[in-house]
């Protein structure tokens, strides 16, 4: 009896265990199904939604493309700016450090020419106010030649005379 008793129970809990592997097949059952409803209840609403979120972001991508361009010229203007300043300085100077070299090299060159003997244009000028002056003193001697060439022949007739008279002198004391 105590045999019977037991598969009785057994027969129970069985069915029991049945009962609640059904139940809970049930249960998992239904939940399986309303999370597949759910995940299409989302896919639907996403499709729905997505193509307005989709429009969203785009126009958000085109107010955020047109900042960070307009960020950039204005950063890349400073940075012209600033080039062409620098630029600028680098000019001056190197205008600057040639003016520099080129007075060395005409002090070296003058040096130089010194050196052999060439004059200077500054000397050259002075040679040509001289050679003009001189020029205007002989023009101004060529005026006069004709009265100058009288009063030479004057006074060679008087000094051909005087030697003349003087040979006279000389020849009478030494014959006396």
């Amino acid at each position: 009896m105590v045999k019977k008793l037991q598969k009785m129970a057994e027969k129970k809990s069985a069915s029991a265990a049945g009962l609640l592997d059904s139940q809970l097949a049930s249960t998992v059952k239904d939940s399986a199904q309303q999370i597949w409803l759910a995940g299409l209840g989302a896919f639907s609403k996403a499709q729905e939604e997505g193509g307005k979120l989709f429009e969203t972001l785009i126009k958000e991508g085109v107010s955020l493309q047109r900042k960070t361009q307009a960020q950039a010229e204005e950063k890349i203007g400073q940075v012209t700016g600033k080039m062409s300043a620098m630029a600028g300085d680098v000019t001056a100077k190197a205008g600057q450090h040639w003016d520099k070299l080129e007075t060395i090299f005409e002090s070296r060159v003058s040096k130089a020419m010194t050196k052999l003997g060439v004059p200077s244009a500054k000397e050259v000028d002075a040679l040509n106010k001289r050679i003009d002056a001189l020029a205007a003193q002989i023009a101004k001697l060529g005026k006069a030649p004709a009265a100058a060439k009288k009063t030479a022949a004057k006074k060679a007739v008087h000094v051909n005379g005087a030697l003349k008279a003087a040979k006279r002198g000389a020849a009478r004391k030494s014959v006396g």
